[in-house]
């Protein structure tokens, strides 16, 4: 994000614990960050003020510590917390009761007890009574703290709901471990300023990422590991389609292998879940308690996933369903016991505070950045030094680009010019936001996708991502190269994951070798033709392709869209945004013979 003068950077010659002793009075430590916002909200007293911290990295804790000095200085009377879900906003309650602010989380109507410093309430609560929390915020002076700021984004109904109820506070704090929503809808209370660009991008007062975070040791380092596999469905024609998942394909065929692959029916999902399993045994070694979730679709799916759970490992998963009123208290029930599974659909995705959480299953269909930001989010939260979070995923182009991004911080941005020609690898998900807005005010991201019927699917070990970075190659589930990364140790500091995951890689490449071709595990490339390529380089291939299209442009006369839809239709493989870097440089070539040809 954008950022005033305040950020990490001026904090980092700080310990993550300091200080010793907390100056306001409300917690024993402040980590460096926490201090550092602190410091820089006291000495400018702004009416609003935009946080953006990683998701883990103790937003809650600055929220209430900044809280509570304003109530002990008499800058404002009372507080106002306003929370996605109605478990966060329990959440709330109990983490400002345990230094000292008594928030009411069923508030709905009249005046407040005595012996409450303010309320917790929903993004949806405010958005069906505005004025009743609008003539609060009148009566006395307030400090509104908007939890996940970007779901007051949506002009439909939120959005305007919080313009109308919080206009008047005294004090705005806005916080958010996402980026932002991908529409350009502006979020109330929140900054935009232009830049050289002429482009207005959301401005925020204080930023600690999740680059910065994971040098301070206050997240854990993410290992994404990808299952690629043979997918096979019906259509509502009649017509049976198999493919590859991870192969170039239309975006209605990558929807319908994508939803293959998860149904519980198939085989990917139970082998997808076995070896997810094998890598939290791995894990407990070092980390007792640690716990794994899977991130489902729909009930029916969770159902069906916590079912092949008991059946995996003899014990049964904690099931979260949205609509059941139990939900909050499993959820809480599981953060304090040491169970290995639960099973939910998409409410623990955002702001959900279960620590032990160490593996994950990407299960659902959802490809929107901000939703894939809010689920890696669950796993991150760094309790002692070198944890590690392992994250289960379809190879699907999305979600591998979204995983090659874990430090990229997005702005808010109001503005989008269309470079004519560049490919923008956010456009189809900016796509389906748009879809879920005009739907509903709860952005899923998900389509009406096309019917189809799945019939059969099997996994295959694809690779795995960490910082930036591709290592291994595809293994059979259950073979000795699969079992060697899920055998990585759950305690390593960040330097050590990269060399340990460069040893595997070599390992297995070596262990390739001396196998006949026939009898050879990998599947797919040989090594030397699959080398590790880096998020940056990935980058710099497609700057490199636009520029050679756009100076072919001047010598063809040809349209941008028309010579890149003819080096896909020459070369092969998706646009470029889902390329690998062999398609790239595949198409630099191409493009530079076509130039060559025509001097």
């Amino acid at each position: 994000m954008t950022t005033t003068a305040g950020t990490s950077s001026a904090s980092h010659h700080l310990s993550p614990a300091f200080p010793g002793r907390a100056p306001w009075g409300t917690a024993s430590k402040l980590r460096a960050w926490q201090q550092g916002a602190m410091e820089k909200y006291i000495q400018e007293q702004p009416r609003d003020f935009l946080a953006v911290a990683t998701p883990g990295a103790g937003k809650t804790t600055f929220a209430l510590t900044l809280a509570s000095w304003l109530l002990h200085h008499h800058v404002v009377q009372q507080v106002t917390v306003v929370a996605p879900t109605e478990h966060l906003k329990k959440q709330w309650a109990e983490a400002a009761a345990r230094i000292g602010i008594k928030l009411d989380p069923e508030y709905s109507a009249g005046p407040l007890g005595r012996e409450y410093h303010g309320v917790a309430v929903t993004y949806a609560g405010v958005g069906v009574r505005p004025m009743l929390h609008r003539n609060r915020v009148e009566q006395r002076k307030t400090l509104v703290i908007l939890d996940e700021i970007h779901h007051a984004g949506d002009s439909k109904s939120w959005g305007e709901a919080c313009l109308e109820a919080f206009e008047p506070a005294t004090r705005r704090l806005a916080l958010t471990g996402t980026p932002f929503r991908s529409d350009t809808n502006p979020i109330p209370f929140v900054t935009y300023e232009e830049g050289n660009d002429g482009i207005r991008r959301s401005a925020a007062d204080y930023t600690y990422g999740y680059g910065n975070a994971l040098a301070d040791n206050v997240v854990r380092p993410v290992i994404f590991l990808s299952y690629s596999g043979n997918m096979r469905w019906r259509t509502k024609a009649g017509d049976e389609v198999a493919a590859r998942l991870g192969e170039p394909m239309t975006k209605d065929a990558i929807s319908q292998a994508w939803r293959t692959a998860l149904d519980p029916r198939g085989e990917w999902m139970p082998a997808v879940l076995r070896a997810a399993d094998h890598r939290l045994t791995e894990v407990r070694k070092a980390i007792p308690d640690a716990g794994a979730l899977v991130i489902a679709s729909d009930q029916e799916s969770a159902r069906a996933y916590a079912k092949l759970i008991r059946e995996i490992t003899g014990s049964k998963a904690t099931l979260v369903l949205s609509d059941d009123s139990g939900a909050s208290e499993r959820i809480d029930e599981f953060s304090a016991n040491t169970d290995r599974w639960m099973v939910a659909v998409r409410m623990v995705s955002e702001g959900v505070d279960v620590p032990r959480l160490a593996v994950g299953v990407y299960a659902t269909t959802i490809s929107t950045p901000l939703f894939f930001a809010q689920a890696v989010g669950r796993f991150v939260r760094s309790r002692r030094r070198g944890e590690t979070a392992s994250v289960f995923l379809p190879t699907v182009p999305d979600l591998l680009s979204f995983a090659n991004e874990m430090e990229r911080e997005r702005d808010h941005v109001l503005d989008k010019p269309k470079k004519e020609g560049e490919e923008d690898p956010y456009a189809e998900s900016e796509k389906e936001m748009e879809e879920a807005n005009k739907e509903q005010d709860e952005d899923t991201g998900e389509q009406d996708m096309l019917p189809f019927e799945a019939l059969e699917s099997d996994a295959v070990f694809d690779r795995v991502m960490y910082n930036g970075a591709e290592f291994g190659m595809q293994a059979h589930p259950g073979s000795e190269e699969e079992q060697d990364y899920l055998g990585i140790p759950g305690l390593l500091e960040p330097d050590q994951v990269q060399l340990l995951l460069q040893k595997r890689q070599a390992r297995q490449i070596a262990h390739s070798r001396k196998k006949p071709d026939e009898e050879a595990d990998l599947l797919e490339l040989p090594a030397e033709r699959r080398p590790v390529v880096s998020h940056k380089e990935m980058m710099e291939l497609r700057r490199q392709l636009n520029t050679m299209v756009g100076a072919y442009v001047h010598q063809s006369g040809k349209p941008h869209g028309v010579i890149h839809t003819e080096l896909r239709r020459v070369c092969g493989g998706p646009p470029a945004a889902e390329a690998t870097a062999g398609q790239l440089r595949q198409r630099i070539a191409k493009v530079q013979e076509w130039a060559t040809r025509m001097k």
